[in-house]
């Protein structure tokens, strides 16, 4: 698309093929969705990295060899955290910055759902308050190939984002510095990160506000595409 640039970072269940909320997005926005290295059938596997962090550097590196001094960030689940890291790196180069049910801060009540305790199907399942939309995105018997491909995404979060599971230890005091605009999404029935996460990251980053999407699991930009584009769109032609 044309417009500013936004660049979204997928959940740690893997990239669908078709994602009708950067679709929407595309619209009015020159919008990057790339699928995080080792996290998808044809990815390499990157057994190098050891952190997140280290995810948040490469994007880093791919925004400045594609010429984009700035842009908006939009973090799904575990790509918020993603984005999350990336905005404390170099927090001059971010327009604005969209955290939907982002992972990466330790809840301070209940905990981040372990993938490690439910099977590959139960885990992606957990990310919808609706069945059917779980359906709509990954059929009602997922293929072999996706068995493989969440088989991948989790061998890579095993990696990476082992212990702690899921949060940094370092990254809430490093937000403080993270003055761009930011929207904090979170789904009211999401079930793998709880509330606490969103509040955590609301009352961090100094220039925030929290949105929440009623009726809706973990994975609001796959169960309800439309309602976070309009909040998306609306805040970031703000």
């Amino acid at each position: 698309g044309k417009g500013s640039p936004v660049l979204i970072l997928h959940h740690d269940i893997g990239c669908p093929d078709r994602a009708a909320f950067a679709e929407a997005l595309s619209g009015s926005h020159d919008v990057l969705m790339p699928v995080h290295p080792g996290f998808g059938l044809g990815s390499e596997r990157a057994e190098w990295m050891r952190s997140v962090r280290d995810l948040a550097v490469l994007y880093r590196g791919l925004l400045a060899k594609l010429g984009i001094g700035r842009a908006s960030l939009v973090g799904l689940g575990f790509g918020g955290w993603v984005a999350a890291e990336m905005a404390s790196m170099a927090p001059a180069d971010v327009d604005r910055l969209v955290l939907v049910g982002a992972m990466g801060l330790q809840p301070r009540e209940g905990f981040i759902l372990d993938q490690a305790l439910v099977g590959y199907i139960d885990y992606a399942e957990a990310f919808f308050k609706d069945p059917a939309a779980f359906d709509a995105v990954y059929g009602r018997e997922p293929t072999n190939d996706q068995l493989e491909a969440w088989d991948i995404c989790r061998e890579m979060c095993f990696r990476i984002a082992w212990k702690p599971y899921m949060y940094s230890q370092t990254l809430a005091p490093l937000l403080g510095s993270v003055t761009a605009p930011a929207l904090v999404v979170h789904g009211t029935d999401d079930e793998v990160v709880p509330a606490d996460c969103a509040e955590q990251y609301a009352a961090a980053l100094p220039n925030s506000r929290l949105e929440t999407v009623a009726d809706c699991g973990h994975a609001v930009a796959l169960e309800r595409p439309e309602a976070l584009a309009r909040l998306v769109l609306d805040f970031i032609g703000e």
